[in-house]
């Protein structure tokens, strides 16, 4: 009598979820150490000394690398990237132009995060004037790119935007930029500017990857007591031979 009598069905599902949640797991793991080296990386090169855009813009990895930026913003091309959250108050992040003297580029500078509690007026900000001298970092988004021309939520401007795209930007305006936003540090010209560097944390990650492993091990649990308990009843189970 076979010790062990699981029955078709429930092997089949085991079959189907167990890959599955194992798959998951590990997957949960590899997402989190990506984001231990994004956040490595991304620490390394804030702890650098900032460089030009001369410098930066023949880079193939320009990400999160900071830069020394002398010149002066556009105030009348001002674009307010809609529906960005902090500690639950709803706002936007002012984007706006800026033309850097020493490289002859323009570059979309994103100024920080201001509250909007009421949607019926315009966000109030403020544009430096003169030439200014800031630091910045470059954000590059990890999937597809900020899209104004499919974003563009409102006409005029400011523009209220919910994706932007620079380089339509400066298509639009008939300029020459960068492909990318490049994020102020703390600043006299900055407003918000805590920006989480990864949306979720690796903890977080490995939370996740522990609780699929645990699903996948509840389920193998499962079937093994199921398949054991199984064959204990088929064992006592009276006989209906006839002789």
């Amino acid at each position: 009598m076979s010790a062990f009598r699981p029955g078709w069905l429930p092997s089949l599902l085991v079959a189907l979820l167990l890959p599955g949640l194992v798959w998951l797991g590990f997957w949960q793991l590899q997402r989190g150490d990506e984001k231990r080296q994004l956040l490595a990386s991304f620490e390394a090169r804030r702890q650098a000394e900032p460089i030009s855009l001369e410098q930066l813009e023949p880079m193939r990895d320009p990400a999160y690398r900071r830069v020394q930026l002398r010149g002066h913003f556009d105030s009348e091309h001002s674009l307010l990237l809609d529906s960005r959250v902090r500690d639950g108050h709803a706002g936007v992040e002012l984007l706006q132009p800026f033309y850097d003297q020493s490289s002859g580029l323009w570059v979309l500078l994103n100024r920080g995060w201001l509250p909007w509690p009421d949607r019926r007026t315009t966000p109030q900000f403020d544009t430096p004037d003169g030439v200014l001298q800031l630091t910045a970092w470059v954000y590059v988004a990890p999937s597809g790119g900020l899209n104004l021309r499919s974003g563009a939520a409102t006409d005029g401007w400011p523009r209220l935007i919910t994706q932007v795209e620079a380089e339509n930007l400066w298509q639009q305006l008939g300029r020459g930029g960068l492909p990318f936003e490049a994020r102020l540090e703390d600043g006299p010209a900055s407003y918000r500017v805590d920006w989480p560097v990864v949306a979720m944390s690796p903890s977080k990650h490995l939370g996740y990857a522990v609780q699929w492993f645990a699903l996948a091990a509840a389920l193998l649990g499962l079937f093994i007591y199921l398949g054991i308990h199984n064959a204990r009843e088929s064992r006592h189970e009276p006989s209906h031979r006839h002789a």
